[in-house]
């Protein structure tokens, strides 16, 4: 293992859930891909992509970004039911890494099309009440975030470099209108950013990996660290770096 974090004897029970988080193009699959050399303690779980790519043959990503006025309302509502499968998924394994969630779901992309005008309010307040419904029915365990915060223009082009057939279409002006969102969400709102780590996820792929080791501790060895009096882990921007 190239890493010196040690890992303990988990003690059966929920595992320590680590919500990644970012705009698009922020890095969230390559963060997850750093987690692999835990396989044995950390189960990874993927965005559903190829769920919202293929039901039954229809590639609902595709259509939504085609014609989000007709078509966000069904994608939004499918991505809602496969995240909260991702959130349910039982594991064995000590640690639980989510890529996105149903939290920026509601708080940044159903947001983002109900404030464009792309989706209907009675479609908007629909999802709402989903989403209200979850929260209140289903634990739904989040102990730590990672926010992958980039400039809406590192991403837009890396975007532009990867060339995803469904990404084509996606403007500047839409990553910063999900860029402010996720900053109100994950910065800004005092009832989540007391949970959030800050990393800088500009940075090339030749830096970006001494940002994801700073985090191993908060994450393998905080899954072994009884969860009473958990430390407050505050952005960068407001404490100068995340401590080692």
């Amino acid at each position: 293992m190239a890493s010196n974090v040690k890992i303990k004897k988990y003690a059966a029970g929920s595992p320590f859930t680590v919500l990644i988080e970012g705009n698009i193009g922020s890095g969230k699959t390559t963060f997850l891909n750093h987690f692999k050399q835990f396989d044995d303690h950390v189960c990874l779980i993927t965005e559903p992509v190829d769920k919202w790519r293929n039901i039954q043959s229809y590639n609902l990503l595709n259509l939504m970004y085609s014609n989000p006025e007709k078509w966000a309302m069904p994608f939004q509502s499918y991505v809602s039911l496969t995240m909260l499968q991702s959130h349910t998924m039982q594991t064995d394994k000590p640690v639980k890494l989510m890529e996105r969630s149903l939290y920026s779901s509601k708080y940044c992309f159903v947001e983002n099309l109900y404030r464009s005008k792309a989706m209907e309010p009675a479609m908007y307040h629909v999802l709402q009440e989903w989403f209200k419904f979850i929260e209140e029915s289903i634990r739904i365990r989040t102990d730590l975030i990672v926010y992958l915060r980039t400039s809406p223009d590192v991403v837009y082009k890396r975007i532009q470099r990867r060339a995803r057939p469904e990404e084509t279409c996606i403007p500047l002006n839409y990553l910063k209108e999900l860029h402010d969102l996720h900053e109100n969400w994950l910065i800004e709102n005092q009832g989540y950013n007391s949970k959030v780590i800050v990393l800088n996820a500009n940075l090339d792929l030749t830096h970006i990996g001494t940002e994801y080791k700073r985090t191993e501790k908060h994450i393998i060895n905080a899954a072994f660290t009884p969860q009473i009096s958990q430390p407050v882990l505050v952005s960068p921007t407001k404490r100068g770096s995340l401590e080692d």
